[in-house]
């Protein structure tokens, strides 16, 4: 399994984020192939943590291209930052 974890810092509406992540970005990601979980967390003050879960890197990547768009158009007001991201293949899951 291969994890992407990106870091929000100065979401301007955590609610209304998380909305349309679950309406809009969440569909899209589930037919990527090798999708295992997505996760996305309000971590207060302005933050929001999401994780993904591939079954390989390719479909990370994948993942990627094919949500620029939508993240785009129907995330980008509300994400006024770039994430931090970090990656990596998963060494021990519970």
């Amino acid at each position: 399994m291969y994890a992407v974890i990106r870091r929000y810092e100065g979401v301007t509406d955590s609610a209304e984020a998380g909305r349309r992540v679950n309406e809009v970005f969440v569909p899209l990601l589930r037919r990527v192939p090798g999708f295992v979980a997505y996760y996305w967390v309000d971590a207060g003050d302005g933050v929001m943590v999401s994780t993904s879960v591939f079954a390989d890197r390719a479909g990370a990547e994948e993942s990627v291209v094919q949500a620029a768009d939508v993240v785009r158009e129907n995330l980008a007001p509300l994400l006024p930052h770039s994430p931090q991201v970090t990656a990596g293949p998963v060494v021990a899951a519970g």
